[in-house]
């Protein structure tokens, strides 16, 4: 019994939100709104043809050379994968962790570009210019250096750190434009029907702002995952590094660098094809 008012409350917000979303007809007829990125690769899905067989097309060349390549000429193909795919686990590491902070600081980020506070909206605006105007390698380096200076914060910490903060910027770019894209009705709508300005943001907007700016998160994380291989200037031991040191032992940087594109194209495109399942799913759903 004592649930009883929550789940009136849930069932209220639900209602009034399926009100408000119906509310646009002429929003509803037209495309769905998305964000394009520039870098990353074109995310598969169901409906475009082209881009899911040039997809099948690249992954499955590249999963073919790669093993032809470590089956029939194991010396020294075999050697460098063998090496080279211990780097696995950092790259990782340092890609999902330093999303999860880039998704974080975007959010606030773009929230901040869209607040009526106009120091907010100016401070979210510095910020962002400051970090795309400076390469990610000097930001990654620089954030070394000084964290492991005054702060004491060394490898994985400082490149998730950087990485984070790079990404956060072109993350709160995203997230504004997301919101931006949801048509002003929709909040007027949703205080008409008795929200609040901040109900109707969690409950009405960001469900929206979600489905529209998925993709866009879906290749700045592809493109966290080619980026990390930048930490391998600070020495974390991910795939680069790991076939860099295989050079500087065997001197063969054409078959290493070789091995280690063909590993980060298999993993990206792998990971493109999932965001795109995730996407289709979420629509799927509603």
């Amino acid at each position: 019994m004592e649930k009883q008012p929550f789940d009136n409350e849930t069932a209220k917000i639900q209602k009034i939100r399926d009100q408000v979303v119906s509310v646009d007809l002429t929003a509803q007829k037209k495309r769905a709104l998305t964000i394009q990125m520039t870098d990353g690769v074109l995310i598969p899905r169901k409906d475009d043809g082209h881009v899911l067989n040039s997809w099948r097309i690249t992954f499955f060349s590249a999963i073919i050379l790669l093993a032809s390549l470590v089956m029939f000429k194991p010396q020294p193909y075999r050697d460098i994968f063998m090496v080279t795919i211990k780097g696995t686990p950092v790259t990782f590491q340092a890609t999902i962790f330093a999303i999860l902070g880039a998704l974080v600081i975007g959010t606030a980020t773009g929230l901040g570009s869209v607040s009526k506070r106009r120091w907010v909206n100016m401070l979210s605006g510095v910020y962002v210019e400051l970090i795309r105007g400076i390469p990610l390698l000097v930001q990654l380096i620089f954030i070394y250096y000084a964290m492991g200076r005054f702060f004491r914060i060394q490898g994985m910490a400082a490149a998730v750190v950087a990485l984070s903060i790079c990404f956060g910027a072109y993350m709160g770019e995203i997230v504004r434009a997301g919101i931006q894209a949801i048509p002003k009705g929709q909040m007027e709508a949703a205080i008409a029907l008795g929200l609040s300005r901040s109900q109707a943001f969690r409950y009405v907007i960001l469900p929206q702002t979600v489905k529209v700016i998925l993709p866009a998160i879906g290749n700045e994380f592809i493109s966290m995952l080619k980026d990390s291989s930048l930490v391998s200037a600070i020495a974390l031991s991910d795939i680069l590094r790991k076939g860099r040191e295989y050079i500087s032992r065997t001197f063969l940087s054409l078959e290493t660098m070789l091995v280690v594109a063909l590993i980060y194209l298999i993993i990206t495109l792998l990971l493109s094809r999932l965001v795109g399942l995730l996407e289709e799913r979420l629509h799927k759903n509603g």
